[in-house]
């Protein structure tokens, strides 16, 4: 697997083309990536890492305008590949603005609680490289990210945290009215031309597609 990602700059190309503002931007987004390879270890076994590059040019005339390239190639069965080219352009200041707004907003409801620790970890979800206080791991996840920043806000209003798992709807539960033998319901058989099979158990009255079961009409006979 390889990514390969292209950004060209305008108005701050030149600042972040230098050579060491260009590595500081080269570690932030291979964090990411590092953070995915370590949380799928049944597809990358220990040392394994997609090939990663990083390309940052400073065009003037884009000025705050930010093309950027990323291509994601990955294996498929049979030694075949398959690339995914991802292309964006936007406006830097306006895409920031808000951003900084809610940054700003965070860090002072972060001051109100007096446990919260002074490295605000919280706010992970807003930085490409996020700090977190000694011994506390790293999580580059987008979506990990933005999950402990929701539930850590609704905590603060006294709602419970939310999951994905929505476990309550997705395992069967007994329907009033069935008396359950074993883990199969007690039902009585319905005949039709092929013989005797069983009642639906859980209240439907049509087969797998959601059609009526109809009774056969009886061919004379001669």
């Amino acid at each position: 697997m390889s990514i390969m990602s292209y950004n060209y700059l305008g108005n701050n190309g030149q600042n972040q083309s230098a050579p060491l503002q260009f590595r500081s931007k080269e570690v932030s987004k291979s964090n990411v990536v590092d953070d995915m390879v370590q949380t799928n270890p049944l597809l990358y076994t220990p040392g394994e890492e997609p090939d990663h590059c990083v390309v940052i040019k400073y065009v003037p005339y884009v000025g705050d305008s930010k093309p950027a390239l990323v291509e994601y190639t990955s294996e498929l069965m049979l030694g075949g590949t398959n690339t995914v080219v991802l292309h964006n352009r936007c406006e830097n200041l306006l895409l920031a603005a808000p951003i900084m707004l809610d940054l700003a907003l965070l860090t002072e409801l972060c001051q109100h609680p007096q446990t919260i620790h002074p490295v605000l970890s919280l706010l992970s979800f807003l930085f490409k490289a996020p700090l977190v206080p000694p011994d506390s791991p790293v999580i580059n996840a987008l979506f990990r990210q933005r999950s402990c920043m929701e539930n850590i806000l609704r905590s603060c209003v006294g709602l419970p945290p939310q999951n994905h798992i929505l476990l309550e709807h997705k395992m069967e539960r007994p329907r009033p009215g069935l008396k359950q033998v074993g883990l199969v319901a007690a039902t009585s058989p319905v005949s039709n031309k092929k013989g005797l099979v069983p009642a639906s158990t859980d209240d439907c009255t049509g087969d797998a597609n959601g059609h009526p079961q109809v009774e056969e009409p009886q061919m004379p006979t001669t």
